[in-house]
């Protein structure tokens, strides 16, 4: 019975520091957007200032991009892409509109408070 303790009690230490060590997320996206079905998936997401979004494409080989409308019109600007990732840091709030170059019904904004 000692042993089954013994294990128990490693086993719950072990699950502590694995759950402790995983949560430092800091070199994460604040939010993934899917490239997928000629759709940006979630189409729109709130996040806060300084954080970064991530699009993440995969759309059976065909290709699209990221293309920031307005005051991001040039800056907010991914290469064609048919797979990979893509990433952008909203440093001020605002809402921010972009598309999809080849596919301009492919539309998307991302809402920085």
């Amino acid at each position: 019975m000692k042993k089954l303790t013994t294990l128990a009690v490693a086993l719950v230490a072990s699950a502590a520091l694995t759950a402790c060590g995983s949560s430092d997320t800091s070199d994460e996206p604040a939010v993934v957007i899917d490239v997928a079905n000629m759709a940006y998936s979630p189409a729109s997401v709130t996040i806060e200032a300084g954080q970064t979004v991530q699009w993440r494409f995969d759309d059976n080989g065909l290709p699209h991009d990221v293309a920031g409308d307005g005051p991001l019109e040039g800056i907010l600007q991914s290469e064609l892409l048919t797979e990979g990732t893509y990433e952008y840091t909203f440093d001020d709030p605002g809402t921010y509109t972009y598309h999809c170059t080849p596919h301009k019904s492919m539309v998307g904004t991302v809402i920085v408070q």
